[in-house]
């Protein structure tokens, strides 16, 4: 595996995600839990991220990808999501704060309690200047 890749084995496991989106004028608060899983693809060059669970009564879900670009030096996301859309964002990694940053949504986690807690918060942009929350969750590892 090359050395760059043994960064994300701080995802590799099974966790509970549990958070809340934030109100907006077009929706209320709803709660999220979801499941999500972490594995290294045959070879170990990926890790595949299926994620299943609910955003207040809708079922929501999808299948992450991540991979390092030797050209960039960052890690790329590709995600797959219940609604058949396709989004992709660069993934780094400064100091203890993981970042993914597309072009309408971004996302800063860190790990805590000796890496089984992944507490992330999201944004999003309508303009790609002005960014306003749009939900919080905390992953707890489980295996």
């Amino acid at each position: 595996m090359p050395p760059e890749l043994e960064r994300l084995e701080v995802f590799i496991g099974r966790w509970i995600t549990e958070g809340q989106t934030f109100a907006t004028r077009d929706a209320p608060a709803m709660q999220i839990v979801a499941s999500d899983v972490y594995q290294w693809a045959p070879g170990g060059q990926f890790v595949m991220h299926p994620a299943y669970g609910r955003i207040g009564s809708m079922n929501v879900g999808g299948l992450e990808v991540i991979g390092h670009d030797p050209v960039t030096g960052q890690f790329r996301t590709y995600f797959f999501d219940s609604q058949g859309n396709i989004t992709t964002e660069a993934l780094s990694l400064h100091e203890d704060t993981w970042t993914w940053q597309g072009a309408r949504a971004r996302c800063s986690g860190v790990f805590t309690e000796r890496n089984t807690i992944l507490t992330a918060r999201h944004e999003r942009t309508d303009d790609g200047i002005n960014w306003v929350p749009s939900m919080t969750v905390v992953l707890r590892k489980v295996d």
